[in-house]
C-alpha cells in the first residue's frame, strides 16, 4: 500500500505539473501583443487549445490510476510492470519515460483479458481503489496458477472489485467502467471502427457504457482521422445525455458531440410533443415520398396563361407550354428545388424575351426581325430585371425554406397521406417543432437545397477587394525599396541581396493570411453544420429510431461507420423500425455484424425474474440476460385505491440515505403524484442529481437508480413496463389499483406498503 501510494503521489505531482503548464501556456498566449488579424487568430487558437488540454487533464483527476500488470519472468528476462490509468502520462526526463499507460493502449489490453488459463504473459493483475488521491484498497489476481504467492492477502480474482462498483450508490450521473471492463465488453470496445456493428443486450448489460468507452477508444486509436471528422453519439432524450455527459471527460475525451435526433437540425429546438400516433406517422419511410410530392406541387405552370404587366412593354403572356418546357429543363438537372430554380428562371426569361422581340421587331411585310442584337440584349436585360416578371416566376417556382415547406405541409397534409394519418399529424400554425419533425425538416432540406450563389458572389467580391488591397501594399513596398536604393545609390547587385515582402509573397497569398480561420473543435463545427459528415456515429437505444430518423443519420455518415446499441425487447416507440435487418438492409444490405451482451450487471436476479415474466406473457420463449448479483430481497407489491397516498408512503420509507429513488408512472398520473412528492414538479425536465425523481417509462430508458417504485403497471405497454421494472440496482416496489399484467410470483405483498 505504501509503495503504491508513493507512486500515485508521483503521478498526481506530474498531472499537476502538466495542468499548470497548459494553463500557463494559455495565459501567455492571451498576453501576447500584436494587433494584426493573423496575430490575434494565432493567439486565440493557442489559448483555446491549451485551455482545452488543461480541462481534459482536470477531467481525469478522479481514479487517475486504477490498475497494474506485472509481466511474467522468463529465461530470457522479462518481468517489470506497467500501471494502467485513464490517460497516458510520461515523466519529464530526456527519455520521456512512460509513467502511466493509457487503458486504450495495446499493452494495457491484458489487464482486461488475461485469465489464469490464458495469462497473456502476465503474472499478476492488481486493481487499485482510490478516494481522491489516496489509495484505499488493493485487489490482486495471481494469473500464474503455480505461483506460491497465490495465498495470503491476495484474492484469486477481482470479482469483488466489480461487485463493489455495482453496489455503489447511484449519483444521478453515469460512471465509467474503465476499471472493471469485462472481456466480452473489451472485444466490442476495441473492434475496428469501419463498418456497422450492432451491440444488442438486455437491461443492465452495460450497452451504453460499452458504447461510450468505444467512442473513447476510437478517438485514441484513430485520432488523426476522427479528430477532424468528430464522433457523434445519439441518445434517446436530453435527460439521458445529461446522465452520460461526464463519462467521456473522465476518460480524457471532450471532443465528442452528444445529441438527440431532435437536436440535429441547426437552428431548430424541438420543444413540442407529439402524440404516439403522430410520431408513428411522421416516422414512416413514405413521408419522404409525401414531402417530395409537396415540393413537386410547388413547381407549377399557368392554366393556361399568366399575364404579366410590364411598365415599358405592356402585357407579357407567360404561356403554359413555355413554363412546362422551362420546368422540364430545370428538373432534368436533377438538382434540389432551390438549386434548379435558376435554370427555370433563365429559361422563362429567355422565352419571354424571345416573345417580346418577335412582337416588337416583327416586319409587317414578312421580312426578318427589325431589331438588332443590341436592341435584343437591352430587351432581355429589362425583362431579367423586371420585378413584375420575377414575381410571376416566383408564383410558379418559389424559393422555399425547409421550415416553411414542412410547416405548410403539416398544417394541411390532406392529399399527401391518408386522411386518418393527415388528422393525426395536423399541426396548428406557430406550434413548436417536435422531435419527429426534425427528420422531416432534414428531408425537406435535402429536397430543396440552399441557393447560396449570392452569398458566394459577395464573398468572392470581398476576396477580390482584399487581394487588390494586398497588391497595393506590395506595390508600396516595391516603390519604397526602389526609392531607398536610388537614394543610397547602391548597385543592382546589392539591391538583389535584400528581400522585401513582394519578393516572397504574392497579393493572393498575402490576402489569404489575413482571412479569419475557424478554430472551433470539429464537434462544435459539426453541431452547426447540417451537412457535416462524421467519422463515426454511435446510436444508443437504436431500436427506437424511425425510418425517417435513420435517413437523417445515414446522410451524416457516408462511410457507414456506425455502432448501434439497443434491445428490440425494450422498443417503446410506435415509430421504431423493429429488427436490425429492417433498419440496415436499405443502407448496407447484409454487411453488418451483431454481437450480444448476455450478462446483466445492474439488475439483481430477484428483480430480473419479475421483469422477465412480463415479456414471457407475450413471448414464452424469452430468455433475459443472466444477472451476476442477488440481493436476497424480493420486490414488493401493494394494491390500493389511493395511488398517490401509497406512493408517498413508499417514498418516505424507501428513500435511501445515499443514492437515488425513481418513481416511474404513466404521464397521466404525474400531476397527482407531484402534489404529494416533495421537490418534484410535474412536467419539468427531470434533474437526475436529485434524490427523488418522477419519470415515465420512456424517460427512464438507459438510466439506473438504487430503488424504483413502479406505479400502475397495467397502464404501460409491455415493452415500457419491462424497461420500468429493470431500472433498479437494489430494490423494487410496485403500487397499483388495477389488475397486474403479470403474475405475482416472486413478489412480496406489502399491505402496509412495507416489504413482507
Amino acid at each position: 500500500m505504501q509503495r503504491e501510494q508513493q507512486f500515485v503521489d508521483r503521478l498526481y505531482v506530474r498531472l499537476d505539473e502538466l495542468r499548470a503548464e497548459r494553463e500557463e501556456n494559455a495565459r501567455r498566449a492571451l498576453a501576447q501583443l500584436g494587433n494584426s488579424r493573423q496575430a490575434k487568430l494565432e493567439r486565440d487558437i493557442t489559448a483555446d487549445e491549451q485551455a482545452r488540454s488543461a480541462a481534459e487533464l482536470a477531467g481525469v483527476e478522479s481514479g487517475l490510476c486504477f490498475g497494474r500488470i506485472d509481466h511474467a519472468r522468463t529465461e530470457g528476462g522479462g518481468g517489470g510492470h506497467h500501471h494502467i490509468g485513464r490517460i497516458g502520462i510520461r515523466a519529464d526526463d530526456a527519455a520521456r519515460t512512460p509513467l502511466l499507460i493509457d487503458w486504450r493502449a495495446p499493452v494495457a489490453r491484458p489487464f482486461y483479458l488475461a485469465t489464469g488459463h490464458t495469462p497473456m504473459g502476465i503474472r499478476r493483475r492488481r486493481h487499485l481503489t482510490t478516494e481522491g488521491r489516496t489509495v484505499t484498497e488493493l485487489h490482486d489476481e495471481i494469473l500464474d496458477l503455480d505461483d506460491p504467492t497465490r495465498t495470503g492477502f491476495e484474492g484469486h480474482n477481482a470479482d469483488e472489485v466489480l461487485l463493489a462498483a455495482l453496489n455503489t450508490a447511484r449519483t444521478g450521473r453515469m460512471g465509467d467502467i474503465v476499471q472493471t471492463i469485462q472481456a466480452e465488453q473489451d472485444r466490442i470496445i476495441r473492434a475496428p471502427h469501419r463498418g456497422v456493428m450492432v451491440v444488442e443486450g438486455g437491461p443492465g448489460t452495460g450497452k451504453t457504457a460499452v458504447a461510450l468507452h468505444r467512442a473513447a477508444y476510437l478517438l485514441y486509436a484513430e485520432r488523426e482521422l476522427l479528430a477532424k471528422r468528430a464522433v457523434l453519439i445519439v441518445g434517446p432524450n436530453p435527460a439521458f445525455l445529461g446522465y452520460i455527459g461526464e463519462v467521456l471527460p473522465s476518460l480524457g475525451e471532450t471532443g465528442v458531440l452528444l445529441s438527440t435526433i431532435g437536436e440535429l437540425y441547426p437552428g431548430v429546438h424541438a420543444t413540442g410533443t407529439d402524440t404516439p400516433a403522430a410520431a408513428a406517422v411522421k416516422g414512416r419511410a413514405d413521408m419522404a415520398g409525401a414531402l417530395a410530392a409537396v415540393v413537386r406541387d410547388r413547381q407549377s405552370v399557368p392554366d393556361p396563361v399568366l399575364e404579366i404587366d410590364h411598365d415599358d412593354y405592356g402585357t407579357l403572356y407567360l404561356e403554359r407550354a413555355m413554363a412546362e418546357d422551362a420546368r422540364a429543363r430545370a428538373r432534368t438537372t436533377r438538382l434540389p428545388h432551390n438549386l434548379a430554380r435558376p435554370y427555370f428562371v433563365f429559361a422563362l426569361i429567355d422565352a419571354l424575351t424571345e416573345q417580346l422581340v418577335d412582337r416588337l421587331g416583327a416586319d409587317p411585310f414578312g421580312g426578318p426581325n427589325l431589331l438588332g442584337p443590341d436592341d435584343m440584349a437591352q430587351i432581355g436585360k429589362e425583362i431579367a430585371t423586371s420585378s413584375e416578371v420575377h414575381a410571376a416566376i416566383d408564383s410558379l417556382w418559389p424559393p422555399l425554406s425547409p421550415q416553411g415547406l414542412v410547416a405548410e405541409f403539416l398544417q394541411d397534409p390532406r392529399g399527401y397521406v391518408p386522411d386518418a394519418d393527415a388528422e393525426a399529424i395536423r399541426r396548428a400554425p406557430g406550434a413548436p417543432w417536435t422531435e419527429a419533425d426534425v427528420p422531416l425538416l432534414d428531408e425537406a432540406a435535402e429536397l430543396l437545397g440552399i441557393d447560396d450563389s449570392a452569398e458566394r458572389a459577395a464573398k468572392e467580391a470581398e476576396r477580390q477587394q482584399q487581394i487588390e488591397y494586398a497588391q497595393g501594399v506590395l506595390d508600396m513596398s516595391y516603390a519604397s525599396r526602389t526609392y531607398e536604393f536610388e537614394d543610397k545609390e547602391e548597385s543592382d547587385e546589392d539591391a538583389a541581396e535584400v528581400l522585401a515582402a513582394h519578393d516572397i509573397i504574392d497579393a493572393e497569398r498575402m490576402a489569404e493570411r489575413q482571412e479569419e480561420a475557424d478554430h472551433r473543435t470539429a464537434a462544435e463545427r459539426a453541431a452547426a453544420d447540417r451537412t457535416w459528415a462524421f467519422g463515426h456515429i454511435i446510436v444508443d437505444e437504436a431500436q427506437e429510431l424511425s425510418p425517417m430518423a435513420w435517413r437523417l443519420l445515414m446522410r451524416r455518415i457516408p462511410t457507414r461507420s456506425l455502432t448501434l446499441v439497443g434491445d428490440p425487447a425494450q422498443t417503446g416507440s410506435e415509430a421504431g423500425v423493429g429488427t436490425w435487418a429492417d433498419i440496415l438492409t436499405p443502407y448496407v444490405e447484409d454487411r453488418w455484424e451483431m454481437v450480444r451482451l448476455g450478462v446483466n450487471y445492474r439488475t439483481p436476479a430477484e428483480i430480473m425474474d419479475v421483469a422477465a415474466d412480463v415479456l414471457r406473457a407475450e413471448s414464452p420463449g424469452f430468455e433475459p440476460p443472466r444477472s451476476v448479483r442477488s440481493t436476497g430481497v424480493r420486490p414488493w407489491v401493494r394494491r390500493t385505491d389511493d395511488l398517490a397516498g401509497a406512493v408517498a408512503e413508499a417514498v418516505a420509507r424507501e428513500l435511501p440515505e445515499e443514492g437515488r429513488l425513481a418513481v416511474i408512472a404513466p404521464r397521466g398520473l404525474h400531476a397527482e403524484l407531484a402534489e404529494v412528492l416533495d421537490g418534484v414538479i410535474a412536467g419539468a425536465a427531470p434533474d437526475l442529481t436529485h434524490q427523488l425523481v418522477l419519470l415515465d417509462a420512456r424517460q427512464s430508458k438507459g438510466l439506473e437508480f438504487d430503488k424504483v417504485v413502479v406505479v400502475e403497471p397495467a397502464a404501460f405497454r409491455t415493452s415500457d413496463l419491462y424497461v420500468a421494472l429493470t431500472r433498479a440496482t437494489q430494490g423494487l416496489g410496485v403500487v397499483h389499483s388495477r389488475e397486474l399484467p403479470f403474475a405475482e410470483d416472486g413478489l412480496s405483498v406489502a399491505v402496509d406498503c412495507s416489504p413482507a
